[in-house]
């Protein structure tokens, strides 16, 4: 199984979100795809070479009606904000974006983490389109046996009301289960209709893994969702496991 097979992200509206691995699976679908939209309801770092062509527009629709063969996998933006990245459509248009795109899938970053390996959304977060088909929750697995910082874990005070956990104690694998299935989590503002498939990154050998479906179990006890999909993002072939 391909890991666009595993998210069940072939086409349709897939929005990425949480900590620890967002933006390496959107470019890993990307690349697995050929022909999709890579874009973001958010900030996004400068991501020109994940994709075939990056077009920087206030006028996406029109981008789309006249893109070519060779642009895919396509970037669409609005502005470049600083050096470093880029500024994000609002939902409706990156809907409206999914919409009109001929073929494949319409790939977003839906928040943002400040590359923690662990979050909980704050109160504006995330940013989901209405018409969003999958929402995938990223945590990284490094986080388990860590303390609850803001070094390892953005915004450590919204994990802490969602586990019971205390400020500096030890984060176990049922502690990122229960964020990834919280509605105060990962399952924050997913539109009514929309497939939920949790991803846990950073999978990276056989003791990662066995933490990994540590954590996969204790989603799974928490949420109905079809799957949890294990990964190892940096590898050529990124799909580690999927547990169902």
């Amino acid at each position: 199984m391909e890991l666009t097979a595993a998210l069940e992200a072939q086409d349709g509206l897939v929005c990425v979100v949480g900590a620890g691995g967002k933006k390496s699976t959107l470019y890993a679908l990307a690349d697995q795809l050929g022909r999709a939209v890579v874009t973001a309801t958010v900030r996004i770092p400068i991501f020109d070479d994940h994709v075939a062509e990056v077009r920087v527009t206030e006028d996406p629709l029109a981008a789309l009606a006249e893109v070519s063969d060779d642009a895919w996998p396509l970037g669409l933006v609005p502005e470049r904000e600083r050096t470093d990245r880029y500024r994000g459509y609002d939902p409706e248009t990156v809907g409206a974006i999914a919409a009109a795109a001929p073929v494949g899938a319409t790939l977003v970053k839906a928040d943002g983490a400040r590359v923690r390996e662990l979050k909980a959304p704050g109160e504006r977060e995330p940013q989901l389109p209405a018409a969003t088909d999958v929402v995938v929750p990223i945590a990284s697995v490094r986080v388990v046996g860590q303390p609850l910082t803001d070094e390892v874990v953005h915004r450590p005070e919204r994990v802490a009301a969602i586990t019971g956990l205390s400020i500096g104690e030890e984060i176990r694998p049922e502690h990122v289960g229960t964020v990834l299935a919280s509605p105060e989590g990962g399952l924050k503002g997913v539109p009514e209709g929309a497939t939920v498939i949790p991803l846990l990154n950073k999978v990276d050998d056989g003791e990662w893994e066995a933490l990994a479906r540590e954590i996969a179990a204790a989603i799974r006890g928490r949420a109905d969702v079809p799957r949890v999909v294990l990964t190892k993002l940096i590898a050529d072939e990124p799909l580690v496991a999927v547990v169902d």
